[in-house]
């Protein structure tokens, strides 16, 4: 049996690119209310979940993408708990970049707040906003 080591200087890292674009792909068409993941495709995506750079992955989104993502990133934390982000949960930065673009549809707040327990979403924390 092996042990992994952590290091904090992999916290840093940039997004893994394929990885984004893999999630990006799967989000644009996600319309449902669970979602379906390998357990390898969990552990893959599971680093995006709490990733600090999504405010400046955002603009390279399109709507759809972000929409997509917003629901998969909100019942993902749900269903996964390696996907666990709390105040750092990436659907605070797809909130801010569909306000953004005048593209939040009514009623994604109303949604986002049935499928989570996570009280800092659709938002953030409310000592970012100030």
């Amino acid at each position: 049996m092996a042990v992994d080591t952590f290091d904090p200087g992999a916290m840093d890292a940039g997004m893994d690119e394929a990885a984004f674009r893999e999630l990006c792909r799967f989000a644009e068409s996600f319309d449902g209310d669970s979602v379906v993941l390998s357990e390898l495709e969990i552990a893959r995506f599971a680093p995006l979940a709490a990733h600090k750079d999504w405010a400046g992955k955002a603009p390279d989104c399109s709507d759809a993408q972000l929409l997509g993502l917003v629901r998969v990133f909100t019942l993902g934390e749900m269903q996964f708990p390696s996907w666990a982000a709390g105040d750092r949960s990436p659907v605070v930065a797809m909130v801010k970049a569909l306000k953004s673009r005048d593209a939040y549809p009514p009623g994604l707040s109303k949604w986002i707040k049935a499928h989570t327990n996570n009280r800092f979403l659709p938002h953030g924390s409310l000592m970012d906003r100030l």
